[in-house]
């Protein structure tokens, strides 16, 4: 029976979603005690991680606008991951699959789950629910890996939404000649916390 390529592209899209999902899976071990405090901690870890920037962000717009603001992403949003995995032991940091500062770039890892990120999102499921966490085995290091959505809010879309001031977008062009991260709307997966532990 001759396959129509219609049939045939639906076929290898279907094969190529169920790999990626196999890749994931094969990383998830079952929860138990260790997975349970690891996700607990991160879950810790990113509320401790957003409260101080959201506050910052916020006391940025209100003073210098969102020209300020920029200046928090660059500057301070880093230095709080770099303090609270010094002060925790674990890797602490945001990604995106359109990313703002190319130092933020998901690996291979993360962009599969950002990628499933946007599956679930399209598919009905609330993007501030949105988590993943597997146990990754590298060169016999095991590590706990864990990823919860950024939903877009209010408050991103003053620097990162599509109606943005030239002023600002001077501001950005200066300091992320590789910006990719305009043009985002209300609700839509700014990108994701990312955690890592090795075990």
């Amino acid at each position: 029976m001759r396959i129509r390529p219609a049939r045939s592209f639906a076929i290898a899209t279907a094969a190529a979603a169920a790999l990626v999902g196999a890749a994931l899976a094969q990383t998830m071990t079952a929860p138990d005690a260790d997975t349970s405090t690891a996700r607990a901690e991160a879950k810790t870890l990113i509320k401790a991680f957003a409260t101080r920037l959201q506050g910052e962000l916020k006391s940025a717009l209100q003073e210098g606008g969102p020209t300020a603001a920029v200046h928090v992403c660059k500057e301070e949003a880093p230095a709080i991951a770099a303090d609270l995995s010094a002060q925790s032991g674990w890797q602490v940091g945001r990604t995106s699959l359109k990313t703002r500062n190319p130092d933020n770039a998901p690996d291979a890892w993360e962009r599969q789950v950002l990628k499933q990120f946007e599956d679930r999102k399209a598919a009905g499921e609330p993007v501030d629910q949105l988590a993943y966490a597997a146990v990754v085995e590298q060169d016999g290091v095991k590590t706990y890996r864990f990823m919860k959505a950024i939903p877009t809010g209010e408050v991103c879309l003053a620097c990162h939404g599509s109606d943005l001031a030239p002023d600002l977008v001077e501001t950005l062009d200066k300091a992320y000649p590789q910006d990719q991260a305009r043009g985002f709307a209300l609700g839509d997966i700014r990108g994701a916390f990312t955690l890592s532990e090795p075990l």
